[in-house]
């Protein structure tokens, strides 16, 4: 969900899933009910951003603010908004550390010299920002859709992290699958982002975030370019939260897990609903043709 990043990372409700305050000391994301850790969806990273929030030339903040997914060796699949509307000198990185708030809760120094620290350690990849040039888009087509890139830099995720990049999903392969099968189908949702609200007495807040999760979610809906998840508890379901902007929603389809669609929007307390970018469709497969091999029909 999208909420300012001044004080935020991103999700959404007409909010997109991006960046919401984080609480130091906490360390669980993606809805707390029905949740787990995923270690194993090493694809799965956090967007890092370093920037200058008082336009005075010094960076003062180095923060997780998105969920992503590596698609192939040197390129990482997020959410348009996640890579949109930065101040000028912003820097961009990926991690595909389980833990990336512990880096940050234990990595002292400048936000500058915290950021050199994890990169020399490896745990931090720089890359360029792309975002799809029709975003914001309309209601039916978002264009919600962005990567950071690591084609033009010396080192890339590859070269630090092992891990095996999502498989994406054939043009119109949901609509030939129909709801029938897609509601039949096992879905998962992951990311870094943070918990449903919490009542306090300042309001509500999204505690949480900044380790990676996973949740199942069951399939509601299938529009032009979005599928539309349910997280409702009862079910068993858990869901995305702010921070989870960009992250994968996979599908298993035939013995195989496909990255079906992106995190992008939702209800505000994250109770309800996960709104996903599909990744079969013509304008998301148009986007992502210049940087990825896309598997046909």
């Amino acid at each position: 969900m999208r909420t300012p990043r001044p004080a935020a990372l991103l999700l959404g409700t007409a909010v997109a899933l991006g960046a919401t305050a984080l609480t130091a000391g906490q360390a669980s994301a993606i809805n707390s009910y029905n949740a787990s850790p995923a270690p194993e969806r090493t694809e799965t990273g956090a967007f890092v951003a370093l920037w200058d929030r008082t336009d005075d030339g010094v960076a003062d903040r180095l923060d997780w603010v998105c969920s992503g997914t590596m698609i192939d060796a040197d390129t990482y699949l997020t959410a348009a908004h996640c890579t949109d509307d930065w101040p000028a000198g912003t820097r961009f990185f990926v991690s595909l550390e389980q833990d990336v708030q512990a880096l940050f809760d234990t990595t002292s120094g400048t936000p500058d010299e915290q950021a050199a620290t994890l990169l020399a350690a490896g745990k931090l990849v720089e890359g360029d920002t792309f975002q799809d040039a029709a975003y914001p888009g309309t209601a039916s087509d978002s264009h919600d859709i962005g990567v950071i890139d690591f084609a033009a830099r010396s080192v890339t995720p590859a070269d630090v992290w092992d891990f095996v990049p999502a498989t994406l999903p054939a043009a119109g392969a949901l609509d030939a699958l129909g709801s029938r099968a897609l509601d039949a189908a096992e879905w998962t949702v992951a990311g870094y982002g943070t918990q449903e609200a919490v009542r306090q007495p300042g309001g509500q807040t999204h505690p949480g975030g900044g380790v990676r999760l996973k949740a199942p979610v069951d399939f509601d809906a299938l529009n032009k370019t979005w599928v539309r998840l349910a997280m409702t508890a009862p079910q068993g379901n858990g869901g995305a939260c702010y921070g989870d902007s960009g992250g994968p929603n996979f599908v298993e389809l035939d013995g195989e897990l496909v990255l079906a669609a992106t995190t992008i929007t939702g209800d505000t307390p994250c109770y309800a609903t996960n709104v996903a970018y599909r990744l079969d469709s013509p304008s998301a497969r148009a986007f992502l043709e210049p940087f990825v091999t896309l598997p046909g029909r």
